[in-house]
């Protein structure tokens, strides 16, 4: 992997992360690394939207992994911050930490040991969630009097249920990797030794299908997680009809009458 370059002036000088580029498996991660902790700073939070939308738009780039250097994904926001941000400020946060979910392209997010606050809110907006078994979960706002602010609870509530999300919420409960394997929160959890080979085959994975029909997938999926099932069902019909008319699909077609591996181009 070699360095992302940039040509927003605003991303000249990362804080708290970096971003690596590997273009022949057409992935790019977003690395945290402000040791040991990965606490995320306010300034830092605006420079992730910043490079999602930049990554978003880079035909180089399939899949994007969020992950950590350290034993901890993120304890979470930079407290202090918070007291000295303005209000306007503030009110984007939520906005900035919901990019993934914006992100046209796949986002896979890698978590071991500590995943709290806004770690955990911006592991929410992810698309895959890979856990060792050592990560922990939680939304301790609570104890400083707050609640989360980056779209944490809405959506733990949509994936979860109220019965759960008012456990971890209103107790700042940590929920460990298996239990939140149990309850959906995760999407596979597996040793900690095996944290970057599960991830690295997940990318490899969602590399295999057109990248048409998976950013089909993600914006039907999501635009209908608080529609009615007849509404649900109808715009599936016309992403499927609009996927009919695609050279993927073609391709797809021909290569499994002829018994072959599909190369898809995202058109």
């Amino acid at each position: 992997m070699t360095a992302y370059e940039f040509s927003d002036n605003r991303l000249s000088k990362l804080d708290g992360f970096q971003v690596e580029i590997d273009e022949a498996h057409e992935r790019a991660d977003i690395v945290l690394h402000r040791p040991p902790y990965n606490v995320v700073s306010m300034p830092q939070r605006d420079q992730l939207r910043l490079v999602f939308e930049a990554l978003d738009q880079d035909d180089r780039v399939r899949v994007i992994v969020v992950r950590s250097i350290g034993e901890h994904f993120s304890s979470g926001g930079n407290i202090g911050g918070f007291m000295e941000a303005t209000p306007e400020t503030v009110s984007k946060l939520a906005w900035n930490i919901a990019s993934p979910a914006r992100c046209a392209k796949p986002v896979i997010v890698a978590n071991r040991g500590y995943c709290f606050g806004v770690g955990f809110e911006l592991s929410l907006a992810c698309d895959f969630r890979i856990a060792s078994e050592t990560a922990q979960y939680a939304l301790p706002e609570q104890k400083l009097g707050q609640i989360p602010g980056s779209g944490g609870s809405a959506r733990l509530q949509k994936m979860i249920g109220i019965t759960r999300t008012k456990d971890i919420v209103m107790r700042s409960k940590r929920i460990a990797a298996r239990q939140a394997l149990e309850w959906g929160i995760v999407t596979e959890c597996v040793a900690d030794k095996d944290l970057e080979a599960a991830t690295d085959k997940l990318v490899d994975e969602l590399r295999t299908f057109s990248p048409l029909a998976q950013r089909t997938a993600k914006k039907l999926l999501d635009d209908t997680e608080d529609s009615t099932l007849a509404i649900a069902i109808e715009l599936e019909g016309h992403c499927y009809s609009r996927l009919r008319q695609s050279e993927d699909f073609k391709e797809g077609v021909e290569a499994f009458n002829q018994k072959r591996t599909p190369k898809f181009i995202g058109r």
